[in-house]
């Protein structure tokens, strides 16, 4: 447990930081979950405007900390190969 002043200012923060961090990951799955859905649908229409709102969702994350580059990369290719995929 914390003790001095400093570590427990410390714990208060990490908490909020965790708080911050647990919504932007889950706005950024909703928006994944959308391409999924509008992959599996197969409406390409659908699936190409998900895509294109989900890709700014997920870079901001790397911005932000969440999500490191290479990871949002990878997962912003394969969408777009999958999207690509459904003509």
């Amino acid at each position: 447990m914390a003790n001095s002043p400093q570590a427990k200012k410390r714990a208060r923060q990490n908490e909020k930081r965790f708080e911050v961090n647990k919504a932007r990951r889950s706005r950024i799955r909703t928006y994944l979950r959308k391409v999924e859905e509008a992959i599996a649908s197969g409406d390409k229409e659908a699936a190409t405007a998900a895509l294109r709102a989900a890709q700014p969702e997920l870079m901001r994350g790397v911005t932000k900390g969440v999500y490191h580059k290479n990871t949002a990369s990878r997962k912003v290719s394969r969408l777009a190969a999958r999207v690509k995929a459904l003509g």
